[in-house]
C-alpha cells in the first residue's frame, strides 16, 4: 500500500491517517512534521483579546518583540501574518511576472504560489545555478526535507548579485530558531532581500497560524496592505508579545529542541536507513522501499512524512521525550524487518 495524497502533500495529516489505517487520535504517534512537540506555556490572555479587534497597539508590541527576538534592525521593515505561510503565497502576486529559480527539493508552496502567480519557475539544485536572468531567488536554509544549509556568507554573495539587477532574494528560515547564528535577520531592511520566520514550528504552537516576514519598509507595507486590517488575532498577537520577549524561555526552548533532536538522531540510526539530512526538527532517512515503510510505521500508529517526488526518502519529526523516542526506534526496527522480508 502506497501513501495517499494527503499525506504525499504536507505533514500532518492524522485525520486521514486514521481514517485510512485505523485506530483512535490518541493511539496515533504523530512525527509526520517539523514543529515542535512539547508546546510553549501560553500566556494569560486578557480577555479583551477575544472580545474586541486587535488594537495597533497589540500589533505594535508584538512586531517589536519579534524584531528584538530575530535581531532585526530598528529601520528594517516586518509584517505579521496568520502563519508564514499566508505571506509565502501573497509575495509572488506584489512581483509582476518573471523568471523565477527556487533551490529544490524544498518547500512546495513556494513553487505552488509563484506558479499560480503567474510566474516562470525553474527548479535549481546549487546557488551557483541560478541564471543572470533571473529575478527572484528562493532559498530555504536551513532547508526541508534534506536538511541542506547554506552559509551567510554564500547567501551574502548571492544577494549581491540578486540586488546588483534589482532583483530579489528570499530565504525561507522556518527552522533557523535553533541556530540564530547562521540566520540573515540581522541584515533585514537591506534592498532585495526577504526573509520568512515562522513561530509555531519553534514554539510547538502551529494551531496559532502566526509569521513573519523581515524586508525593506516598502515591501512590508506592501504586504501588510494586501493582508488587510486584523490580520492576525489578538490572542495570536499576545502570544508573539509575551513568547518572543522571553528571553529565558527562547533559551529553554532551544535546548528542549536539542535534546529531542538528538533522541530522534539516535532512534533513527540503523545502516539499512542512511540519514539523508537533519535540522534540529526533524530527520530524513534513505530507503528504496520508503513508501512500504511508511505504510509498516502507519501500522504501528506513527504517521511520518513521505514524498511523491522522492519515493526513497522519509522524513521524521522529534519525539517529545524518551518515551516516544524508545516507541519510535522499536517500531523502525520492526518496520525495517517486516518490509526487508517482503518479495
Amino acid at each position: 500500500m502506497q501513501p495517499d495524497a494527503t499525506a504525499l502533500r504536507h505533514g500532518g495529516a492524522l485525520d486521514a491517517a486514521f481514517a485510512r489505517h485505523g485506530g483512535r487520535r490518541e493511539d496515533w504517534l504523530d512525527l509526520s512534521t517539523g514543529i515542535n512537540p512539547v508546546p510553549a506555556e501560553l500566556p494569560a490572555f486578557p480577555p479583551e483579546a477575544f472580545s474586541r479587534l486587535p488594537e495597533s497597539s497589540l500589533e505594535r508590541a508584538a512586531l517589536d518583540a519579534a524584531r528584538r527576538a530575530y535581531g532585526a534592525p530598528a529601520d528594517a521593515g516586518i509584517v505579521t501574518a496568520p502563519g508564514s505561510q499566508a505571506l509565502i503565497s501573497l509575495l509572488p502576486f506584489l512581483v509582476p511576472p518573471t523568471e523565477v529559480a527556487i533551490v529544490e527539493p524544498t518547500y512546495a508552496e513556494h513553487r505552488r504560489a509563484f506558479a499560480a502567480a503567474g510566474h516562470e519557475v525553474a527548479g535549481i539544485d546549487r546557488l551557483d545555478d541560478i541564471a543572470d536572468s533571473v529575478t527572484v531567488a528562493v532559498v530555504v536554509n536551513p532547508n526541508n526535507p534534506d536538511g541542506r544549509v547554506f552559509s551567510r556568507a554564500e547567501l551574502f554573495e548571492l544577494h549581491e548579485r540578486m540586488a546588483a539587477r534589482g532583483g530579489l532574494l528570499v530565504v525561507d528560515e522556518a527552522f533557523m530558531d535553533v541556530r540564530p547564528d547562521m540566520s540573515l535577520a540581522s541584515e533585514a531592511g537591506r534592498p532585495g532581500l526577504l526573509i520568512h520566520r515562522s513561530f509555531g514550528k519553534f514554539f510547538g504552537l502551529a494551531g496559532l497560524r502566526l509569521g513573519f516576514a523581515l524586508t525593506t519598509p516598502d515591501l512590508a507595507g506592501r504586504l501588510s496592505e494586501r493582508l488587510g486590517p486584523w490580520a492576525v488575532s489578538g490572542p495570536a498577537l499576545v502570544c508573539a508579545e509575551a513568547l518572543l520577549g522571553n528571553d529565558a524561555a527562547i533559551r529553554e526552548t532551544r535546548q528542549r529542541i536539542r535534546r529531542q533532536a538528538e533522541m530522534l538522531f539516535e532512534a533513527v540510526l540503523d545502516r539499512r536507513t542512511p540519514l539523508v539530512g537533519r535540522t534540529a526538527l526533524f530527520a530524513t532517512i534513505r530507503h528504496e522501499r520508503a513508501g512500504a515503510l511508511f505504510t509498516a510505521l502507519c501500522h504501528r500508529r506513527i504517521l511520518t512524512r513521505p514524498f511523491a517526488e522522492r519515493p526513497d526518502w522519509l522524513r521524521i519529526g522529534n519525539p517529545a521525550g524518551p518515551d516516544e523516542a524508545a516507541r519510535l526506534r522499536a517500531a523502525l526496527a520492526e518496520a525495517l524487518d517486516e518490509i526487508g522480508g517482503e518479495r
